[in-house]
């Protein structure tokens, strides 16, 4: 794959650093990029949810983090006591960090682990200033104030 290098990018924009942050960042390559499976739902206009296949993990394997806009999960998986002799594993045993970017306003919401899906809610709140309003037109008598200066 190709690298491309974006300190032009960095140089010449003012306050789109963020966004070539991002391409870098997309750009790069992950290890295990397949592992764990992974979806993304819609649950609602400013409701979604990650679900992540996490087969085999407990609860307490996992480590949630939210920092600025960069969600980050990762699972530990603790060693087995016993010795066990496998003739085929399939099940993955490893440990995993997986991030995800957060577009402005995203928060998280809460976790959940259930029949080995680790599922994260996530919500959009946009501020008043943000959302869309109305302007009502007013009347037409439209009063102008004089300020006198003084000279």
């Amino acid at each position: 794959m190709r690298q491309f290098d974006f300190a032009p990018l960095y140089r010449s924009t003012i306050g789109f650093d963020r966004f070539a942050q991002l391409l870098d960042t997309v750009s790069g390559l992950e290890a295990d990029a397949g592992y764990p499976p992974y979806n993304i739902e819609r649950l609602g206009e400013n409701e979604y949810r990650i679900t992540m296949a996490v087969a085999g993990f407990t609860e307490d394997e996992f480590k949630i983090e939210v920092k600025e806009s960069s969600l980050s999960v990762s699972g530990e998986k603790k060693p087995d006591e016993e010795e066990r002799s496998f003739l085929h594993r399939g099940i993955a045993a490893r440990s995993f960090e997986r991030r995800f970017q957060l577009a402005d306003y995203v928060e998280v919401k809460g976790a959940d682990f259930k029949n080995g899906l680790l599922h994260i809610d996530l919500a959009r709140n946009l501020p008043e200033r943000m959302k869309p309003r109305s302007i009502a037109i007013g009347s037409g008598t439209h009063q102008s104030k004089q300020i006198e200066a003084n000279t």
